[in-house]
């Protein structure tokens, strides 16, 4: 049966010269800083991103919680949005872990925290508080749409954060996404905050890993909880050789997944019983919802026709394009969807 996976991006396979690039790349031990090949995509991550330095990690979670751990203490409080990933889908590791609080505030439609909500939820010196000590962002936006955050919007945060002495760490897993869909680059979407992490495994089709930047300071403390978290790994080349070759090589046909992405939201617009707003695709994720019938039926129906993709509230559906979809994979998906909304 022929399957179209739109669940994530991270169902994505790596490419042949990914591969290839496992099986010549120069190995060392990494926890002794001897791996030649993670050292070359750490410095070319602190390049792109405008950074001093840079970390590879296992996964998203973990470089935003070895970020998180690096800037607050125990007791301290992170100041993020309410729809954000760090917040709803990490299974509070910054708490659990870490004994850190977070101040959810509520995400606007398109990703941002409006700058007075922020300023707002900045505790006063007062025993009775936790301190604020730290912003975080999400670009782009997984429950926003996939929206990407203007820098402009990045640098107000920061200047805001700068006058009341507080570190911005910027979730960035999908950042090259807000990259390409703006226009610009990657550095201009990370200026001045003080750490950043990207996803190799998502829009960049990499199997695993992800990457923290920031001062080098920064970096040498968080390679210290990396550790304590047990993320420490040793010939970790065969996971940078594929973020290496995902930086140079899986960057500019991201605007594919984004086309992709629109075309399938213009499709679902006209099947009768979806209702989805095209408009509001910028990059590679969208939502739609059943207008009428039974839910669970019409996630079934589709999944035994070989589409995937997730239920994400009692009426709501999420679908994200990456590498592997192709647009006669986009055109079968909306066939599937069109009869599982007539089925049910």
């Amino acid at each position: 049966m022929r399957i179209i996976d739109l669940r994530s991006d991270t169902v994505t396979l790596p490419p042949p010269g990914m591969r290839e690039a496992i099986l010549t790349a120069p190995l060392g031990d990494d926890v002794y800083g001897e791996d030649p090949t993670v050292r070359e995509l750490e410095e070319l991550a602190a390049e792109v991103t405008g950074k001093e330095a840079a970390l590879l990690v296992a996964s998203g979670t973990m470089g935003n919680l070895v970020s998180v751990l690096t800037h607050c203490g125990r007791g301290d409080e992170v100041i993020l949005g309410d729809q954000c990933h760090t917040f709803l889908y990490e299974a509070g590791g910054i708490s659990a872990l870490g004994g850190i609080h977070p101040h959810p505030v509520r995400n606007e439609p398109d990703g941002t925290i409006p700058l007075e909500a922020i300023a707002a939820a900045i505790r006063p010196e007062n025993i009775h508080f936790p301190r604020t000590r730290l912003i975080c962002l999400e670009n782009t936006h997984n429950r926003c749409w996939g929206s990407p955050l203007a820098p402009e919007y990045t640098r107000e945060v920061v200047h805001l954060a700068r006058r009341h002495g507080l570190a911005v760490h910027l979730d960035g897993a999908r950042i090259f996404n807000a990259a390409v869909a703006l226009g610009v680059e990657v550095e201009e979407l990370t200026a001045g905050v003080d750490s950043v992490t990207f996803c190799l495994s998502k829009g960049l089709a990499a199997p695993v890993g992800s990457v923290i930047c920031g001062e080098r300071g920064f970096i040498e403390e968080a390679r210290r909880i990396r550790k304590q978290v047990g993320g420490g790994m040793r010939q970790a080349g065969i996971i940078a050789a594929c973020g290496i070759y995902a930086l140079k090589h899986m960057v500019a046909r991201i605007a594919e997944d984004h086309e992709n992405a629109q075309l399938l939201a213009r499709g679902i617009a006209n099947v009768d019983g979806l209702y989805t707003e095209p408009e509001r695709v910028r990059t590679n994720i969208l939502y739609f919802e059943l207008e009428r019938g039974d839910p669970a039926e019409f996630h079934e129906l589709c999944r035994k026709r070989g589409l995937l993709f997730h239920r994400t509230g009692e009426r709501r559906f999420r679908l994200v394009t990456h590498y592997g979809i192709t647009r006669p994979d986009i055109d079968y998906a909306l066939g599937i969807l069109a009869e599982a909304a007539k089925g049910t």
